[in-house]
């Protein structure tokens, strides 16, 4: 019993001295920890948001802006027939190349023609009555003339006492009758003459749409349509009579209702850009730009601006913009879509800052400005435990409202709102509020310094 009463008097006396050790051994590393974490906390608290920052700086001079455009054939004629009747023969298809005049068609007409022979007969028998007027006229001429010599003489008689003043009455009366018939035989042939030439008119007319069977190319160009076919109906209307195309995406040699040819010159197109209003006012006429496409690749074709509309549109607020631009070798087609490029130059370029510094909000756009503290600032600085070396690199941060511009991808045009050598935050975090105080992190960083895309050199 001695031997347990030992032990148990051993354990009471070791047990809570290894209890005291091993409370003293966690709770000192602990508190020392905690201490550290404490103060490390505190130190970060006091120590502004580390932001990097970009300084604002002008965009290029000369800068090349890029649109979608579309190309239309410089001059593009839908043939209608002037002639009602069948397609007899079609000489032509799509993208056979004809010459000015050249024969398209021909159109049988049969109701024309016999309308030609009837004007003709007609004419000829205006002639006719034009030449019995005219033989009448003399009759009536000699008439007139033999009746002023027997009333001459019968003047003669009738102051002799020869005859009766009644008989020169008589003879007074046919003179004057024979004069009033010469004056209406003058008049039939008058109007006989008017018949003629109203006939030899529609004779003239229909001869004019009698060569109208012959459909003929008004230029020189190519055959970019063809919707008749031999045996085709041509209405009185010069289109055909055919079903519609379903869409413009529908192949144009298929027969169907609308014009019979459509022939484009293509040696010379246009290129057809809307230019936003932003743009507006650096086109001008006579500027060169340069053509591209994507099916082309390494190809670029140099036109030039001829004319623009002069007006925004007042749906899309976008200038319509014709570049003309030579193809000779024919590799351009009409309706190909292109992207057309132009140098332009501004007096007064718009800032860049990197694309990431931009702030969107439901109210706006700004950009996180960073402003140098003032000597105010500063002591607030240091009163809230701000370390000295510090200072030198703090800024406040301002939210500026501004106008973004065009959008480089990685840089971002601003046309409103930024003065020279102010500095932006980039990629603006949580921490960066409105009149907070922050360091940065790198003098002004050299982000946007890249040549803007496009940008002249």
């Amino acid at each position: 019993m001695s031997g347990r009463l030992q032990k148990r008097l051993v354990i009471a006396v070791l047990l809570p001295g290894a209890l005291i050790a091993a409370l003293v051994a966690g709770y000192i590393p602990r508190r020392s920890t905690t201490r550290q974490l404490d103060s490390a906390a505190a130190k970060r608290k006091s120590t502004p948001p580390l932001v990097n920052a970009a300084s604002v700086k002008r965009a290029p001079n000369m800068t090349e802006v890029s649109f979608p455009g579309s190309i239309t054939p410089i001059t593009e004629a839908y043939i209608f027939a002037r002639a009602a009747g069948y397609l007899k023969r079609r000489y032509v298809d799509i993208g056979d190349r004809v010459s000015g005049g050249q024969l398209l068609a021909e159109i049988d007409a049969p109701d024309l023609d016999q309308q030609v022979t009837q004007a003709q007969a007609a004419l000829s028998q205006a002639e006719g009555q034009l030449g019995q007027a005219e033989a009448t006229l003399q009759q009536l001429i000699a008439t007139r003339d033999l009746a002023a010599v027997t009333w001459q003489r019968y003047q003669v008689l009738t102051k002799t006492g020869a005859v009766s003043r009644q008989a020169g009455d008589t003879q007074l009366t046919a003179s004057k009758t024979a004069e009033a018939n010469v004056t209406a035989g003058e008049k039939n042939v008058v109007a006989a003459k008017d018949f003629v030439r109203a006939g030899k008119a529609s004779l003239d007319r229909l001869v004019t749409l009698q060569g109208y069977e012959n459909v003929t190319s008004p230029f020189a160009g190519i055959v970019t349509a063809r919707n008749v076919d031999v045996g085709a109906l041509i209405s009185a209307t010069g289109s055909t009579q055919g079903p519609s195309r379903p869409s413009q995406a529908a192949p144009s040699d298929v027969p169907s209702s609308g014009e019979i040819f459509r022939v484009a010159q293509i040696g010379r197109l246009r290129v057809l850009v809307s230019l936003p209003q932003t743009e507006a006012s650096e086109i001008h006429v006579g500027q060169p730009a340069s053509v591209t496409v994507e099916e082309l690749p390494n190809r670029l074709f140099q036109g030039r601006i001829t004319r623009t509309s002069n007006a925004l549109d007042a749906a899309s607020r976008t200038l319509l913009t014709e570049v003309q631009v030579d193809n000779p070798a024919g590799v351009l087609l009409p309706g190909m879509y292109t992207t057309v490029r132009f140098l332009t130059y501004r007096e007064v370029p718009p800032f860049l800052v990197p694309d990431a510094s931009l702030v969107v909000e439901a109210n706006g756009t700004s950009l996180a400005v960073l402003q140098p503290l003032s000597p105010v600032d500063s002591q607030k600085a240091l009163s809230v435990g701000v370390d000295q070396s510090v200072l030198p690199r703090a800024r406040i941060v301002h939210f500026q409202k501004v106008q973004p511009g065009r959008d480089y991808g990685t840089t971002l045009e601003i046309l409103d709102g930024l003065h020279d050598g102010e500095s932006v935050v980039v990629d603006p975090g949580d921490e960066v509020k409105e009149g907070a105080i922050v360091q940065v992190a790198e003098p002004a960083a050299t982000s946007n310094s890249k040549p803007v895309p496009g940008a002249s050199k």
